[in-house]
């Protein structure tokens, strides 16, 4: 699975806990269930799940009775977290290595790492003001002035 896709399966999934209101082991879903609702692979499914276990956002259990459960409600999980928990990032790529001896090759790739983090902390800072919660809501209003861009196209 591409670095670019952990963070739309890690939030689809705990979105999808919500609202099938999955918040202990006797509710949990099946990776294979929480596949199909994404579209994707269940193993991909249970390789983000694993990741926001270890982060403490969710918990699983494995084996034929398996599956994920939240471990805390949805107003409560905030997106800049779960990007943290599936080691995300703005996806801007970073700079390459400039030519030795050339004055600009020697200074842009610094001074481009330091614009990737600020666009990253950026994002960081908007993510961590929408929840699961505002995910599940039809207009959440944090979301409100936003539709999707061109260069994040919503899937047919």
């Amino acid at each position: 699975m591409s670095d670019s896709q952990r963070f739309p399966v890690a939030a689809h999934a705990l979105a999808y806990l919500a609202h099938k209101g999955a918040y202990g082991p006797e509710a949990a879903a099946p990776s294979a269930v929480l596949a199909a609702s994404v579209p994707t692979n269940p193993v991909v499914v249970r390789r983000v799940t694993a990741l926001l276990a270890k982060a403490g956002l969710i918990a699983t259990r494995p084996g034929a009775c398996g599956g994920a459960w939240l471990l805390h409600r949805p107003e409560d999980i905030r997106l800049d977290q779960v990007l943290a928990a599936v080691n995300g990032c703005a996806n801007l790529g970073s700079p390459p290595a400039g030519a030795q001896g050339c004055p600009v090759g020697q200074h842009i790739p610094r001074q481009v790492a330091k614009a990737l983090t600020a666009a990253e902390r950026a994002a960081g800072d908007a993510l961590s003001k929408i929840t699961i919660a505002d995910l599940l809501a039809e207009d959440a209003e944090v979301l409100r002035p936003f539709a999707p861009s061109a260069a994040c196209p919503v899937a047919a």
